[in-house]
């Protein structure tokens, strides 16, 4: 039996998953983001009940925020700080007594969605979370592409293709540079620009689902953003499939007005690359980090 675990910012969810892909039990615990051996005494926990429901000790997959330094094998790049810079796979290994595998909760999301979700059956799968962040995953025949520096994907901090003027030099982001991705296609980012414009403060949500000029004006900025972002990212890697994950992933309006402006930005004369919501919503994280150890499947 193989147990997921998605590391998030305020809750931490298990999940034992057989290899047909179904759920047959679950659990979840706030985590203590605030406090490395509070993070470790959660997990610890979570395998242990794990092991405890299995009746056997369970294969452990982690997605975590940030990634392992190929040069240290500590953690870089996460938003929730105490793991920067900690043996996190060595104290998790040490503490459950197997070997734990680990992978950014974006790439989760893509091996999701690419093993059984959207993306099943297709050769080449993009995976973007637009969510509090903006991050990214690459699948290729089934195989996650983490890469020879272990940032494969890690889109959301390309800088925004195609900036205008009024663009340049871009919002800072927590990564130090200016006009990332992440600044201006998380929900985070969409909701800053809203009221950036009009002064409005609401979440990405409430600017989503508002029918009013100003919501269609901030909502057309942002389709044609993640156009800009989106082609670039189809004429380096040109995959079959892009799947969006995260709150603004709820937008309907996305999956037609984006692929009905993306040709302007990609160096083809056709398009065959579909743009389609994730199947699986809050669980691929979870359930990806599960498949870091593939089935029979």
């Amino acid at each position: 039996m193989r147990c997921g675990i998605d590391l998030g910012g305020t809750k931490t969810e298990a999940v034992i998953m057989d290899d047909d892909g179904n759920i047959v039990w679950r659990e979840r615990m706030p985590t203590p983001a605030q406090n490395y051996d509070a993070v470790l005494d959660t997990l610890e926990s979570l395998v242990h009940a794990a092991d405890a429901r299995a009746g056997q000790s369970v294969q452990l997959g982690i997605g975590m925020p940030g990634s392992l330094s190929p040069k240290t094998g500590r953690v870089r790049n996460s938003n929730t700080q105490c793991l920067i810079n900690m043996p996190f796979r060595e104290d998790m290994t040490r503490r459950v007594n197997r070997e734990v595998r680990l992978a950014n909760d974006a790439n989760c999301f893509a091996l999701s969605e690419a093993h059984d979700g959207a993306g099943a059956g297709a050769k080449a799968v993009f995976g973007v979370i637009l969510g509090t962040g903006c991050g990214g995953g690459l699948v290729i025949n089934g195989q996650l592409q983490t890469g020879a520096n272990g940032i494969g994907g890690e889109w959301g901090h390309n800088p925004l293709a195609a900036p205008r003027v009024d663009e340049i030099p871009g919002p800072l982001c927590y990564c130090g540079r200016h006009g990332c991705n992440e600044v201006w296609l998380s929900g985070t980012g969409f909701a800053r620009d809203h009221e950036t414009i009009t002064g409005q403060k609401l979440s990405a949500i409430e600017v989503a689902t508002q029918d009013t000029p100003e919501k269609q004006a901030s909502l057309d900025r942002l389709v044609d953003r993640l156009a800009r972002a989106l082609g670039a990212v189809i004429n380096l890697i040109d995959p079959d499939i892009i799947v969006l994950g995260g709150g603004l992933s709820k937008i309907d309006a996305l999956y037609t007005r984006v692929p009905d402006i993306w040709s302007a930005y990609i160096f083809s004369d056709v398009i065959n690359t579909k743009l389609s919501p994730n199947k699986h919503g809050d669980a691929s994280g979870v359930r990806g980090a599960a498949w870091l150890w593939p089935g029979k499947n």
